[in-house]
Order: C-alpha cells, then structure tokens, then sequence
C-alpha cells in the first residue's frame, strides 16, 4: 500500500482526516498522536511497521489538521472515532498505541472498545488530572506548567495561551524548537532531536495546527477534566511504557497509571525521557501489539 490519505465521516457528520501505510491485510495499528500533533507517522515507525508487515494508520483528533473541530469533547469520544475509522475501513480488530498527550486517548479506546480493540500501548502518557494523590504539575517544565496552568484558568485564558505559543512552532526549524522546549528537555530528550526525527515532528506539529488551533485546546482542556471512564474498566493488554528522565509528564504519572490499570505490563525506565521511548522503542512496541493478536 502506498502512502494514502482519506477522510472518514462520523455519525454526527464530522469529518477525520487519516494517512494509512503498509499491508491492507496486515494488522492495523491506529497512533494517537501527542499534543499537539496530526495524522503524519514518523518515518522510522512506518519503516518499522513495513518491516512487520503492520497497517499503519494516523489520524487527526478533532480541531486539528483536516479533521473537524468537537468543542466540548472529553477523552472517551475517541473511542467512538476510532470506530468510525475502523468501520469505514472495514477493520474488525485492530491495536493502539499513543504518545504523550495520546496516551490517555489510547487508553480510552481500552476501556471502551474491548471488543474491537485487542490491545494497546502507552507512552508517556498523563495520569487523569482529578487523580488522587498525585501532585499532577509537579516536576513538569516551566512551559507545560504554564499552559496547563491556563487550561485550568479556563478556555479565554488557554485560547490566548496557545494563540501566542503557536507561530514559534509554526515557523520552528530544528534549532529553534530545541529552544521552544528547553524546559522541558532532559539531557536524553534533547540527544535525540536530530536528523530525520526532528524533522518529521516538526511537520507533524505543522500539519496539526497551521490551520486551527482548536483540537490543541480541546487537548489540554480535557486532560484536566473527567476522562469520561475509569482505568479499572480495561481488562484487554496493555503496555505502559514511562521514563524517569521525562520533564514533560513526569514518571510519577507513569507510577500512578501503573498501580492503576489492571494488569498492565508496565515498563519504567531509568534512561529514556519524553521522547526517547518514540524513537528507539517503537519496534518494542509494535512487537508487543503483534504477539497479542490472538
């Protein structure tokens, strides 16, 4: 299969932008991409998901790229896209994966779609805001304290928040986005923001927003509101995987979500940061979805 982009309706007439890669047959795999970030898949995971013989597929949550804005919507509803995607693909079963603020997304999906979805797996994602006894800002960069502090002022506040964050990263080639984010970067995060990657997530993020920045603010908007389903509703595989080094979502909420989520196979480790687990552990990942396709 060659490189494709399409558009998928929902039930409510909303429209999902997606791009899809490898075998038709193969397994198909949805990404829930960070925040804020669009449907376009990192070279090295599509190399990857060739390789395996995977059918790759991204897509652009509400308000982002091509995707049509949902204001209001919580984490849960991506349940119900990912089965638009699904039933418009003729997909019967299918895996998951999502990074950082695609996590929580990911892992509605487990609690809301066991029949459809047989496994998932999570990297560096948030723990629920209302979690209990965790200090959710606490060890984050300065500037995700800041934009989630403006999320938790209100939609005025956040808006205005992201409306000035947004044309740096517009306009962000790799040196400048290493400076966007140095509040953010451990040592190891910032080792791996080079070459192909970085110029990969750098589209990524450009697709996602160059048009509106809605899907960004309904991102952080819902992060810090009810998810919409409790973690002891998963009882399908799932694989967490956390690093310590993380500034942008600190381990503590990889240690939460582990004591969490029933039966978790989860991973944390000492030597990767935020980014680190995108770009040395996806074969992991995608080796781990296969063998629990049965």
């Amino acid at each position: 299969m060659e490189n494709q982009e399409r558009t998928v309706m929902t039930g409510s007439g909303r429209e999902i932008r997606i791009f899809e890669v490898g075998k038709p047959d193969g397994v198909p795999v949805i990404v829930h991409s960070g925040t804020p970030g669009s449907r376009l898949l990192n070279s090295k995971w599509i190399e990857d998901a060739l390789s395996r013989g995977i059918r790759l597929i991204g897509y652009d949550r509400p308000g982002y790229g091509g995707s049509t804005a949902f204001p209001g919507r919580s984490v849960a509803s991506a349940a119900d896209d990912v089965v638009a995607i699904a039933n418009t693909l003729d997909l019967d079963r299918l895996a998951v994966w999502g990074h950082s603020g695609g996590g929580p997304h990911a892992l509605a999906c487990a609690a809301l779609q066991p029949d459809r979805v047989f496994a998932v797996a999570v990297l560096a994602s948030p723990a629920p805001y209302e979690a209990v006894e965790l200090d959710w800002l606490a060890g984050m960069g300065e500037s995700n304290i800041a934009e989630f502090g403006a999320a938790i002022e209100g939609r005025d506040v956040l808006e205005r928040f992201i409306e000035a964050e947004a044309p740096g990263l517009l306009t962000a080639d790799p040196e400048s986005l290493l400076q966007a984010l140095r509040s953010l970067l451990s040592p190891v995060d910032a080792d791996v923001l080079t070459g192909a990657f970085v110029a990969d997530l750098v589209n990524n993020i450009n697709e996602g927003i160059k048009v509106q920045r809605d899907g960004w603010v309904e991102d952080d908007i819902a992060f810090t509101k009810s998810w919409g389903f409790d973690l002891e509703q998963i009882h399908i595989p799932v694989m967490l995987l956390h690093g310590k080094q993380d500034r942008f979502v600190p381990y503590s909420h990889g240690e939460w979500l582990a004591g969490c989520i029933p039966g978790v196979d989860a991973r944390i480790l000492s030597g990767d940061g935020h980014i680190t687990p995108v770009v040395s552990r996806i074969s992991e990942v995608h080796s781990w979805l296969l063998d629990k396709n049965q």
